[in-house]
């Protein structure tokens, strides 16, 4: 049992608060409790909680249901989606606020809406709206991208932002619209078909987050079959994650939110820098792979070369030649200088047996008148002309 404060003294805000507390959960009936109503402002924060408002037609109230009790929800949790909610009730002291802390949720029939977008979704599935073949690649480089959105709305802001950072060469088409209203998916529809006539490379079409009314422009039927007729592919992000619209299912690519429809729109400069560097690493590998298996193949191609050239013939023959040569002419001066010592020889022989060479030594020759050499006496005879030959010249005589 709680313990409430002396009622003689003032009480602080955060005493209330717990005094309430208190209270609704000392209340049986408020602690087994089932509400019954539609889901509205569903929120799925990263912590895996579902916090949402249950809404009937005059009131609402803020529920929570923890991410251990989430996790056995075994249908379709969206704005607009009736349910039975099992919790109990106490006070979120740190604002003031009772809500209904859900262990239990049952589907109970689906809102007026809810029906709406299950009516239509169905039909135009039947119709091949949806069917993946239908769903075109989106350009890795689109240059010129429309956007249909509203000009005033944090949504295009974001995107833009996002584009530019991303991939600063890109051009903005914007064809401003209302997001939300009566006269929103008519708007919707004309920017669209003003888009058409632009040709861009891409569109995206969206909006932030907000209830499955604030969305429901993007439930249109004419908005869906528009889209349809898209002549290039279409990037949808319509609302927060956990929102899905007939447009995410018509657009060739959903998008949970605007900022991820526009990251999925071009490709991100910081990773596009990053490969580029990658590639020129690879590119200067492979290059000096090349080029040194290249110069591998130069040098054995050279050595083979080498081998089969006919140079080191000729190299070798001009070796022997001038061996030749050098034999040949060492062989010359051989034959010449045992030719002119033959000769030497052969002229001291002649030189020896040369009658004139006597004369030198006191000797003489003498001939007849006819000529004939004299060499014995009985060859002459009184008065006979006798010429006698010396050394340095001659004479005649008379024999007595």
């Amino acid at each position: 049992m709680f313990a409430a404060p002396e009622s003689s003294r003032a009480w602080s805000v955060s005493e209330v608060n717990a005094y309430l507390k208190g209270l609704l959960e000392s209340d049986h009936n408020l602690q087994d409790l089932w509400v019954e109503g539609e889901i509205s402002n569903l929120s799925r924060p990263a912590s895996g909680h579902l916090y949402f408002t249950l809404k009937d037609s005059t009131a609402s109230i803020r529920c929570v249901m923890w991410k251990s009790r989430a996790q056995g929800v075994s249908f379709v949790l969206q704005d607009g989606v009736a349910v039975s909610a099992h919790g109990t009730l106490s006070v979120y002291e740190q604002r003031g606020q009772y809500q209904l802390y859900v262990d239990v949720l049952r589907p109970r029939g689906e809102g007026a809406l809810y029906q709406e977008f299950q009516r239509l979704k169905t039909k135009l599935e039947a119709e091949g709206l949806f069917d993946p073949e239908r769903k075109r690649p989106i350009p890795p480089w689109p240059r010129r991208i429309g956007i249909v959105t509203s000009a005033t709305g944090a949504a295009f802001q974001d995107m833009r932002k996002t584009l530019y950072r991303r991939f600063p060469l890109v051009e903005i088409l914007l064809e401003p619209t209302s997001v939300q209203g009566d006269s929103a998916p008519g708007e919707i529809v004309q920017a669209l078909k003003r888009l058409y006539e632009l040709k861009p490379d891409l569109i995206l079409i969206g909006r932030g987050g907000g209830s499955i009314e604030d969305l429901w422009a993007f439930n249109d039927e004419n908005v869906a079959r528009t889209l349809a007729e898209s002549p290039v592919p279409v990037i949808s992000g319509v609302g927060h994650e956990t929102d899905f619209t007939i447009s995410d299912f018509v657009a060739d690519l959903r998008a949970p939110t605007p900022t991820a429809a526009a990251e999925l729109a071009v490709p991100d400069q910081v990773e596009l820098r990053a490969a580029l560097g990658e590639y020129q690493s690879r590119l200067n590998r492979i290059m000096s792979g090349v080029l040194a298996d290249q110069r591998w193949k130069e040098e054995t191609l050279a050595v083979q070369l080498d081998r089969l050239s006919p140079l080191g013939e000729i190299n070798n023959g001009r070796q022997r030649l001038d061996e030749l040569i050098s034999r040949t002419e060492r062989g010359i001066k051989s034959y010449l200088k045992n030719t002119r010592e033959a000769c030497l020889a052969i002229q001291a022989r002649l030189f020896a047996l040369n009658p004139e060479a006597i004369l030198n030594r006191g000797y003489a020759i003498v001939t007849g008148e006819d000529g004939s050499a004299i060499y014995q006496v009985g060859q002459t005879g009184s008065g006979d002309r006798l010429l006698v030959r010396v050394s340095d010249g001659s004479f005649e005589v008379i024999v007595l």
